[in-house]
């Protein structure tokens, strides 16, 4: 019971809301809209009876506000696109609280305004004037000549806070409905979160399996897989490496030992052909060169 009195109040008060953007004739076409589902609006029309155009109208001027959204789709026959449209629950609610806070402020204005100044008025034209413009006009009619007399703003008063209560009433309802709405709209975000996360994993396994597949068929072709080989390839190429280094490391000192040893030996022999040609050098630290031997010549006889 509660449910169907709740969605009742909840169609009065987009009722209301045509009917302040739009006019009375179109409060009907809330029958037809659901917060849900989208709707054809050839539908609309036909339940409406009214030519698709005056729907179209209708439909727009409420856009305006942003209180329905519309979908399109294109027919496969004709080629035309169709419009589905349905209308936004939680906007309109907003729309008709802010309306109301409006009004409820203008009428308390007024009432401010009653309390604290006066107003007169002329019985036969039952015309009202505040008090500066009936001074301006020294408390005369200008149509029938007649004097002004002082209002009684009780009554008036009265029936201005009197509104103001319903006013206020009608807004307190309006924004518990607006939290439920609230509420519903979050519950079905968080579906549709939850629905893009579950395709994603889905796409994301696929893809993997897909992976896993084409590995395995390259596996079978080669007879090896593809890990195995990257693995031996990195190994033999630094043993080779090592052993061109070790090579050349030991051939370089090998030819460093013998330049050494025929540089020892050579300096050996020229010191005992110095001691047998020149005993006397031994002893003298200075060299000396060697005297040449003349030969004499024989006096002729």
């Amino acid at each position: 019971m509660w449910i169907i009195f709740n969605k009742k109040m909840i169609k009065t008060f987009l009722k209301e809301v045509v009917v302040i953007i739009v006019g009375k004739q179109a409060e009907d076409i809330i029958d037809m809209l659901d917060g849900n589902k989208y709707i054809n609006e050839f539908i609309i029309a036909k339940k409406l009876g009214i030519t698709i155009n005056q729907t179209r109208n209708i439909l727009y001027k409420i856009s305006d506000h942003g209180l329905i959204s519309s979908i399109r789709k294109k027919d496969k026959r004709k080629g035309w696109y169709t419009y589905f449209w349905k209308i936004e629950v939680l906007k309109s609610l907003e729309f008709l609280s802010d309306l109301i806070n409006k009004r409820v402020d203008q009428l308390k204005y007024q009432i401010k305004s009653r309390e604290t100044k006066e107003f007169y008025v002329c019985e036969q034209c039952n015309v009202e004037v505040s008090a500066e413009n009936a001074l301006l006009r020294e408390f005369t009619c200008n149509e029938c000549g007649q004097i002004y007399t002082l209002k009684d703003n009780t009554r008036m008063l009265r029936e201005l806070k009197r509104e103001v209560e319903k006013l206020e009433g009608k807004l307190k309802l309006v924004q518990v409905e607006i939290v439920k709405e609230q509420e519903k709209v979050d519950k079905q975000r968080a579906r549709e979160i939850k629905k893009e996360i579950a395709e994603k994993a889905k796409k994301r396994a696929v893809a993997a399996a897909k992976r896993k597949a084409t590995r395995k068929k390259l596996e079978k072709q080669a007879g090896k897989s593809i890990k195995k080989k990257a693995v031996k390839k990195k190994p033999v190429k630094k043993k080779k490496i090592l052993k061109k280094k070790l090579v050349k490391k030991k051939i370089a000192k090998k030819k460093v030992l013998v330049k050494k040893k025929v540089l020892k030996r050579k300096p050996a022999k020229k010191k005992i052909v110095r001691h047998l040609a020149y005993p006397k050098a031994r002893n003298s630290g200075a060299k000396k060169k060697p005297v040449k031997k003349t030969k004499s010549k024989k006096k002729k006889k």
